[in-house]
């Protein structure tokens, strides 16, 4: 199966912890808090090192994709780019790719860079994105560490994370990851969040690091109350 013809799946992303997405693991809640792949030391009784663990979430994952493979599509949607543009996107907390295939089919000449903190995770995107190996690359780092913006490169005309930043806890180290994502983005280039906002300090929190950060037009475009996505963009240059 090529990327675009494959059944629509949702997302989930923390992977920055490698950062990924909503909860897995509360059946009773759609939205939980489960990517904590940014950084590694979130939500202890997540194993990301472990393969059985990993296969078993990925395939709990699946079964919500029917719900949120519409919100990914919305919010890729919201980058506004021209769908032909050879861009350079980076998705932080990437797991196993879900997301990063939504942007890859969005724009068929994007190079895709997937950041997260489970090697596991990466692998599994490796294979889930078999069919684009020329348009992405895969960098194992932790949002935690300052130097993981110079591991993945950059600049970048589009950065996008789901379900994922709101796993490094602390509001220091989820500013930290702002200003290294205001960094990151070339002037005036958007960057999509879906988050479960609420678990780390509500969504006005956000959106007032993200200004501090240094980003511009920061925009609050959906929200149900607990997931909720958010658009930011780079400064543009004076």
């Amino acid at each position: 199966m090529t990327i675009d013809d494959r059944k629509p799946r949702p997302e989930r992303n923390n992977h920055a912890h490698p950062p990924h997405q909503e909860e897995h693991g509360h059946a009773h809640h759609d939205h939980e808090h489960g990517h904590d792949h940014a950084h590694g030391h979130a939500h202890r009784p997540h194993d990301w090192h472990s393969e059985s663990y990993v296969d078993e979430w990925i395939e709990r994952d699946h079964g919500r994709e029917d719900e949120r493979r519409p919100r990914i599509r919305q919010m890729v949607a919201l980058a506004k780019l021209p769908r032909d543009a050879a861009i350079a996107a980076l998705d932080i907390g990437a797991g196993y790719g879900f997301v990063s295939e939504e942007v890859l089919r969005a724009f068929p000449n994007a190079h895709v860079t997937l950041q997260d903190f489970s090697g596991l995770m990466l692998e599994r995107a490796r294979r889930h994105l078999a069919a684009a190996a020329g348009r992405t690359s895969f960098v194992l780092c932790d949002l935690t560490d300052a130097g993981w913006v110079d591991k993945v490169g950059g600049p970048f005309d589009l950065i996008v994370s789901a379900i994922a930043i709101h796993n490094l806890g602390a509001t220091a180290a989820i500013a930290a990851c702002y200003r290294g994502v205001a960094q990151l983005l070339k002037p005036g280039a958007p960057f999509l969040d879906y988050d479960l906002f609420q678990l780390s300090g509500g969504i006005e929190t956000h959106i007032g690091l993200l200004q501090e950060a240094g980003m511009s037009r920061v925009l609050r475009v959906w929200d149900d109350g607990h997931a909720a996505i958010i658009v930011a963009h780079g400064r543009r240059a004076l």
